[in-house]
């Protein structure tokens, strides 16, 4: 297949474009480099057969319409967006404007292709949101497709305005899509502002380690190339106008995670050991929700996919490549924002 991947310079995108890459997949990485994305995410199929880089704003409605026109993809995987909560708290706007403007841009140009090419039985839009969508959790019960929406930051909500676009594409205009919510990522290539990252630098450069309130928030952990895995199963095998919820089912307090990360780098530098010395609480974030957690059982009944990398195994090996990839990191330090605090409103 021809595959338009939006946002594929970041995180979760580049690991979804190196993966539909060697699985012999021609991809169209459209991307417009905004702070949070690096070209060096996409250094190993730079050059590969198939692969196209094209640098363009999901928001530039011209842009789109000559992108779909010169490649002709067969599906949409759209994963550009806005996704630090913290950065939503402190300006809104930008969230709105990329997460739910841009996806309307996107959705029209989709459709627009799809219905002057005749409008293929076989064309697909992938939508890839956050469980975030449906707000909090208690200490019991799990998301499911059937969660109604109570987003609690401008992030979450954000997500699902264009997921409710999404839907009302479908349902207006017949487009072929499906929609997924996933679980908070975790792996290599991920940029240096969310926790994990943040944890594993700042313990390494023996600088104190920021976990918001008292570290008590839960969420479960989904290793960034299993989510790669289920998305384009999604892709090959989901029911179009079906939505599907990918977890790593792998619930852990944050607290928990900084200690684990800890212990990791105790076992790998004990000349900084123990590092969970470094560990220092600081102020909570506005609306900060206490608990997620997804129940993926129609993806794994449905499509045979459960994740494969434990959290044990997911957080070893992506200290392991942090500790390996400084280069990457480092060049990321300096953009705007990474190191300072946001998200106090």
């Amino acid at each position: 297949m021809k595959l338009l991947v939006t946002g594929g310079a970041g995180f979760i995108g580049s690991a979804v474009v190196r993966l539909a890459v060697a699985r012999g997949h021609s991809v169209v990485n459209l991307d417009a480099l905004t702070y949070a994305a690096c070209e060096a995410n996409l250094a190993s199929v730079a050059g590969a057969p198939g692969y196209v880089f094209e640098r363009a704003d999901i928001r530039d409605a011209a842009a789109l319409g000559a992108i779909f026109r010169r490649h002709r993809p067969d599906a949409v995987l759209h994963l550009a967006a806005e996704t630090h909560v913290d950065r939503s708290i402190d300006g809104p706007a930008a969230f709105i404007d990329t997460n739910v403007r841009g996806t309307g841009f996107l959705l029209e140009a989709a459709r627009r292709w799809w219905e002057e090419t005749g409008r293929p039985g076989t064309f697909r839009f992938v939508h890839v949101s956050t469980d975030e969508v449906f707000g909090t959790l208690g200490a019991e019960g799990r998301f499911d497709e059937t969660t109604p929406y109570a987003p609690n930051s401008p992030y979450a909500a954000s997500k699902a305005g264009a997921d409710h676009l999404v839907r009302a594409w479908a349902e207006t205009y017949g487009l072929p899509v499906l929609l997924t919510n996933c679980s908070n990522n975790y792996g290599p290539f991920q940029f240096p502002e969310k926790l994990i990252p943040v944890a594993i630098l700042r313990a390494i450069a023996g600088q104190p380690i920021p976990v918001y309130g008292r570290g008590e928030n839960v969420r479960d952990w989904l290793f960034v190339e299993d989510h790669a895995e289920a998305l384009l199963r999604v892709l090959e095998r989901g029911a179009v106008g079906r939505s599907y919820a990918i977890g790593g089912e792998a619930e852990a307090r944050n607290i928990d995670i900084v200690r684990r990360i800890c212990a990791i780098l105790d076992r790998r530098r004990p000349e900084g050991a123990p590092h969970d010395r470094l560990i220092a609480f600081v102020p909570d974030r506005p609306g900060h929700d206490l608990r997620y957690a997804i129940d993926p059982s129609r993806i794994r009944d449905e499509l045979g996919w459960r994740p494969s990398v434990t959290l044990d195994e997911g957080l070893a090996r992506t200290v392991e490549w942090y500790l390996a990839n400084a280069p990457w990191w480092r060049a990321l330090l300096d953009r705007d924002g990474v190191g300072e605090r946001l998200g106090l409103g």
